[in-house]
C-alpha cells in the first residue's frame, strides 16, 4: 500500500478556512497575519541559494506596493491568517529570460525590497529541494494566480471581470456573473505488462527524459476511460484493468494529476508521433540499472513528480494490481 497524500504538493499547513473568505478586511489587519509572495508563477522564498523555505512576510510589507490587485486569501494556519499577494506588474531588470523559458527554470529574481538571503523561486525549478508543506502551501496560491490571469474577462458577455471572495472567484462588471477557479483533471498512468512498465518521451522534454504516460481527461469520461484512451491514442496499447492509486495537485499551471495504474492486454507499441518522440517497456531490473548508471540511457522523471511517485513504489513492490 502507499500513502497517496506524501506526494509533493499534496499537502499543507494552512486550513483554507472558507467562511472567512468574505471578512478579509478584518483578517488583512490582524498582527499575526503573513503573506507570501508571487511573480510571474515563482514564489519567494528564505535561504533562497541554500535550503529554500517559502517566505512569509508582513501584510504592511514595502514590497506589497508592486501588486496591482488584491491578494488571496489562503486560510489559516494555526489562528494566524496567510495570504498571497502577486506582483507580476513588476519588471525585474535583471531577469534571465533565457534561463526563465526553460523547462525547468533554475534562475533567482530580487526585487530591492528583499532581504538579500530572499529570492523568487520557480517551483518546477526546485522541486526537488521543497520542503513538503511549503509545496502545498504554494500550490493553490499559484494556481489560483495562474487561472486569474487567463480569466480576467467574463466568458458569459466578454466584460471585464474583477476579483472577489478573497481571490477565490472573479465578478463580471458588467453582467455580475461569478466566476470560479478551473482545476483540469489528467490521468496519469503506470502501465504494467507482466514485470515492466510502460515509459515515454514528450518531444519537448530534455535531453533523455522519459515519464509515465498522461493526458488530460475529456467531458463526460471516466477516469478509468481516459486512462485506456490516452495510452492507446499516444502508444497504441490497449489497457484492461484499470485501478486508482493517488493523486496530486500540480501548479503548472492548475492541474490535478490522478494517478492510476492500468494493466495493458498486449506489449506491442503503436507511436503517435504527435504526441510521443518514444515509448519503452523498462523491467524494474532496467530501472534500477539505470538510475545506478553513469551514463544512463535515459533519466525517469523528476524528483517531486508523481510520475516518480509511483515508479518509487512500484520498484518497491508496492504496486502489485
Amino acid at each position: 500500500m502507499i500513502d497517496g497524500e506524501d506526494v509533493l504538493f499534496g499537502r499543507g499547513t494552512i486550513d483554507r478556512a472558507g467562511h472567512l473568505r468574505d471578512k478579509t478586511e478584518a483578517v488583512l489587519t490582524d498582527p499575526a497575519a503573513r503573506t507570501t509572495v508571487f511573480w510571474r508563477g515563482k514564489a519567494l522564498f528564505d535561504n533562497a541559494a541554500t535550503a529554500p523555505r517559502l517566505a512569509w512576510i508582513p501584510t504592511d510589507a514595502t514590497l506589497l506596493a508592486e501588486a496591482k490587485d488584491p491578494p488571496i486569501f489562503l486560510g489559516l494556519e494555526g489562528q494566524a491568517p496567510r495570504f498571497a499577494h502577486d506582483i507580476s506588474a513588476w519588471a525585474d531588470p535583471h531577469a534571465d529570460t533565457q534561463a526563465m523559458a526553460h523547462f525547468a527554470d533554475v534562475s533567482l529574481n530580487r526585487h530591492p525590497a528583499m532581504r538579500p538571503d530572499q529570492a523568487l523561486l520557480d517551483l518546477r525549478g526546485t522541486m526537488s529541494t521543497l520542503h513538503p508543506d511549503d509545496a502545498g502551501n504554494a500550490a493553490a496560491a499559484k494556481g489560483a494566480f495562474a487561472w486569474h490571469d487567463t480569466h480576467r474577462f467574463c466568458a458569459r458577455c466578454g466584460a471585464p471581470s474583477t476579483v472577489s471572495l478573497a481571490g477565490w472567484r472573479r465578478t463580471c462588471t458588467a453582467c455580475g456573473t461569478h466566476h470560479f477557479p478551473r482545476t483540469d483533471p489528467v490521468a496519469i498512468m503506470l502501465i504494467l505488462h507482466r514485470d515492466r512498465v510502460l515509459m515515454g518521451r514528450s518531444p519537448h522534454w530534455p535531453e533523455g527524459m522519459y515519464s509515465l504516460l498522461a493526458g488530460f481527461m475529456e467531458p463526460g469520461e471516466t477516469i478509468e476511460a481516459a486512462v485506456r484512451r490516452e495510452t492507446f491514442e499516444e502508444a497504441g496499447v490497449p489497457v484492461g484493468r484499470v485501478g486508482y492509486l493517488s493523486s496530486q495537485p500540480w501548479p503548472f499551471p492548475a492541474s490535478l494529476m490522478i494517478g492510476c495504474w492500468g494493466q495493458a492486454t498486449s506489449d506491442r507499441i503503436t507511436l503517435d508521433p504527435a504526441e510521443l518522440e518514444d515509448a519503452i517497456w523498462v523491467s524494474r531490473e532496467e530501472m534500477i540499472a539505470e538510475s545506478l548508471s553513469a551514463t544512463p540511457r535515459f533519466h525517469p522523471a523528476r524528483k517531486g513528480s508523481i510520475a516518480q511517485f509511483l515508479i518509487t513504489h512500484w520498484l518497491a513492490g508496492r504496486i502489485t494490481p
